[in-house]
């Protein structure tokens, strides 16, 4: 029988790619199906105020793991070398090599393993050299790139590098029920992450089921705005469109998010086969946000170059739930961040932090217990990508680009959509100064100088070898962004797909 044992739960920890807080039926979108998305959010709580630590996947995961943030692992932006030699893929990508990123830093999965639970992944790493498994994972069911077309993509199953023709979701799916089915005579605690590649890119319709796609044959997209004059800062590597093109886009990005809907049914499903759902504590979250049109982007954070922190990119779904113990139906509005993930699960699984001392982020295990967060101030939240670096309150945001700008500040109580940048505004100046000296302080506390991301030429472009004095410091990241043609417009200088974002 799996385990049952109330004070040792399970943790079922599902994570997706690029979905904005905005794509799910539960917190106001009337146009999208997440139906089982949306029984988990009444079994439990749903968080309307969380947000990445920076919004592009790699740093993102790399911070949710650690409880690091980027500048203290080190990844900076998506990792375009590293995953997997191509050598053993021909055609899929440049990788000359494995890396693994997070050497020597600990994962919340190798405590946990540390202490008797079973740990399992199936699908999406992107923290470098995916062909070995690393923090913990005793089952390694692996999609070892970034972003792939849906259909044949590769899989890594027991040591073993094979494609599969079928819908990537389901596939990666299949993996997280096989890995269940293993647990069902286990007398141990079981971690099990399932991270979707969905609703990443591509959204083109032969890449997602007809069954899928035709859900949103009539749909309006009113919940994505269609902006008429892109922001200035787009890059062109993004896909986007107008008319028919925008519809199509907007139809597999909906999709996308609606199949792997299905996939988190089938995995609840299975938890109540089994008799644990009661003693599972399941999560749900994206890795960063999205905008498909809002504010003129289509992209996250790297949509835009210099990178961009609206709340689109950087507030993230996140949903826990645990029958019988963590309250249902409640809706949380405090600030809370992923760097807080890592304590939290320590701290509601009973375990000792022996990071503790060196991370940012603060345990709100409480609120999953019914209990409120005694002495928690979560009234502020931070993220980095680069030299771009933000702070958050309740009430305003300042966002800082090193070394030179340009910088932001919004009011988020007269302008929650982020439309009218106040920096220059003579009212604002002691608003914005003490607002830049409490970034300042607040990176200073935990940034780790050899990996500091301000020093650092991040573009969105990808990441190509370890940051830093241990790795290739400046020369780690893919730093060329645009040529000027003759005519003064802007191309990339070199193919790729940056600015979609791994």
């Amino acid at each position: 029988m799996a385990n049952k044992d109330p004070n040792r739960p399970n943790i079922l920890f599902i994570l997706t790619d690029d979905q904005g807080y905005w794509a799910l039926g539960c917190a106001g979108n009337d146009e999208i199906h997440t139906p089982n998305l949306d029984r988990m959010a009444a079994l439990g709580m749903r968080f309307d105020n969380f947000f990445c630590a920076s919004p592009v996947c790699s740093p993102a995961r790399a911070s949710i793991l650690t409880g690091r943030i980027p500048s203290q692992h080190g990844v900076h932006d998506w990792l375009r070398k590293g995953n997997l030699d191509s050598a053993r893929t021909p055609g899929q990508g440049e990788d000359d090599r494995e890396i693994e990123y997070l050497h020597g830093m600990r994962g919340y999965t190798e405590i946990l393993a540390q202490n008797g639970t079973a740990c399992g992944i199936s699908g999406k790493w992107h923290l470098g050299d995916s062909l070995h498994s690393q923090k913990g994972f005793s089952y390694w069911h692996l999609f070892p790139y970034g972003g792939s077309d849906y259909h044949n993509a590769y899989i890594i199953r027991e040591g073993q590098l094979e494609r599969d023709p079928r819908y990537l979701t389901d596939v990666i799916t299949e993996g997280g029920l096989k890995f269940l089915d293993l647990q069902a005579d286990a007398e141990a605690p079981f971690y099990l992450g399932v991270h979707y590649t969905a609703p990443h890119s591509p959204w083109d319709k032969a890449q997602h089921p007809e069954n899928l796609v035709s859900l949103y044959k009539d749909c309006e997209f009113r919940t994505c705005p269609e902006v008429p004059v892109e922001h200035p800062w787009q890059v062109n590597s993004a896909p986007r469109g107008k008319g028919e093109r925008r519809r199509e886009l907007l139809s597999g990005y909906y999709a996308a998010i609606t199949g792997l809907d299905r996939g988190v049914g089938q995995l609840l499903n299975k938890l109540e086969a089994l008799d644990v759902l009661d003693n599972t504590l399941v999560i749900f979250t994206s890795d960063n946000g999205m905008n498909m049109g809002h504010h003129g982007i289509w992209g996250k954070g790297n949509g835009t170059f210099p990178q961009n922190m609206y709340d689109t990119s950087v507030r993230v779904p996140m949903l826990m739930a645990r029958p019988g113990y963590v309250p249902a139906g409640v809706v949380y509005t405090h600030l809370l961040s992923h760097y807080d993930i890592f304590p939290t699960l320590l701290d509601y699984l009973g375990l000792e932090n022996p990071e503790g001392g060196m991370l940012p982020g603060q345990s709100f295990a409480p609120l999953l217990r019914g209990d409120p967060t005694p002495g928690r101030e979560a009234v502020v939240v931070f993220d980095e990508y680069g030299p771009v670096r933000m702070i958050r309150t309740c009430e305003w945001k300042y966002v800082h680009r090193y070394p030179y700008g340009p910088h932001e500040l919004y009011d988020l109580v007269s302008d929650p959509s982020e439309d009218h940048n106040l920096i220059d505004d003579l009212a604002q100046q002691t608003r914005v100064t003490e607002m830049e000296a409490r970034l300042e302080s607040w990176f200073v506390c935990y940034t780790n100088p050899d990996l500091d991301g301000t020093k650092e030429p991040v573009t969105g472009k990808g990441q190509i070898d370890r940051a830093g004095v241990a790795g290739q410091g400046r020369r780690a990241f893919e730093a060329d962004w645009w040529y000027i043609n003759e005519d003064g417009t802007r191309r990339e200088s070199a193919p790729g797909n940056g600015g979609a974002g791994e």
